[in-house]
């Protein structure tokens, strides 16, 4: 048997939680037997979504985690002050090597918060990115940084590059994945100055398949495997993306639904958009590591449903099988 992947799951963290983290978890362990989640939150609350369910019970543990970081509290403080928030708890068990991975729906600060100063930063890592895979017409893309480094300098961008073509050889399966930084044009005097500093360097290195600039409206055509940039460029990337995304479904449903002929064409057309559409969820591909750290952890999104937290609890284990950390640690290492 496969050895077991640990992951500790933030069980009240989200706007769903815990009714959707839960079943999560249970479609987690009953679709894979190499996976046990230890379900972090308030002990009685937990339970009693539990016992909606039938699953193995020695793939599910319950830790008990009597607080909760709240969205709108201060990460830094929170972190310090609720040692036996689902966050913290969590992590602790990560950082003690009694987890392999971390992953919640909560607050997005704590958990980067938490992230640097609970599990630690990998030697030589300067900054640990959030890195999601997005939907493109090739498959999928690594968007990294999404969310972490607003200010970040070129020497974050170098080690996002490098980290991200790790994680989409090893995890995603692309062998020579291309590398591009976001851009305003395709030429190479184009840009800010950080984008101005850093594409020479992106150049230089030859441990990466650099391919230059890409332009947003080229980022859904898959042009590039790993999408390089600083966290402010990555966050409006990500929320436009899922904002069009959402108002193209809407508009195509009530399109189909406006007269009797397009309700005809709608059922007839619907198993085919209906695979199409899938391929665009961005729910299906998982939550987003957070890069460059001791041990894994993956933010998922804050509204999650059970199928976007049961497939971030999986995908951990292509990240532990494939020793990503080790990789990320042996790459920086030869750098310094």
């Amino acid at each position: 048997m496969a050895e077991m992947v640990k992951v500790a799951l933030d069980a009240m963290g989200g706007d769903n939680a815990p009714v959707e983290i839960v079943k999560g978890a249970v479609d987690a362990v009953n679709k894979r037997n190499d996976i046990k989640v230890f379900l972090v939150g308030q002990e009685a609350v937990v339970n009693a979504e539990l016992a909606k369910y039938t699953y193995n019970k020695e793939q599910v543990e319950v830790v008990n985690a009597t607080e909760v970081i709240e969205t709108a509290e201060p990460p830094v403080m929170a972190i310090r002050k609720k040692k036996d928030s689902s966050i913290v708890v969590a992590m602790n068990l990560v950082k003690k090597g009694e987890a392999d991975a971390f992953v919640s729906a909560g607050s997005s600060g704590a958990i980067l918060v938490g992230g640097q100063l609970i599990v630690g930063r990998i030697k030589g890592v300067e900054r640990p990115p959030l890195a999601p895979l997005i939907p493109t017409a090739n498959g999928v893309s690594l968007l990294i940084d999404c969310g972490a480094n607003v200010d970040a300098r070129s020497s974050h961008l170098i080690q996002f590059a490098k980290m991200g073509s790790i994680y989409m050889e090893h995890v995603v399966g692309i062998k020579n994945p291309k590398v591009a930084i976001v851009n305003i044009g395709a030429e190479e005097e184009k840009g800010n100055a950080l984008v101005k500093e850093t594409f020479p360097l992106l150049k230089e290195c030859k441990d990466i398949n650099f391919i230059g600039s890409i332009e947003a409206r080229d980022i859904p055509n898959g042009l590039a495997d790993v999408i390089v940039c600083e966290a402010f460029v990555g966050n409006v990337i990500l929320k436009l993306y899922e904002g069009l995304a959402s108002v193209l479904m809407k508009t195509i449903k009530q399109g189909m639904m406006s007269s009797l002929k397009s309700k005809i064409g709608a059922l007839l057309v619907k198993p085919a958009l209906k695979q199409t559409l899938k391929s665009f969820d961005s729910s299906e591909h998982g939550g987003a590591p957070l890069l460059g750290l001791k041990g894994l952890v993956v933010k998922t999104h804050g509204s999650s449903k059970a199928m976007e937290v049961s497939n971030s609890i999986i995908q951990c284990v292509a990240f532990k099988e494939q020793k990503i950390n080790e990789k990320i640690r042996e790459r920086i290492q030869i750098e310094e």
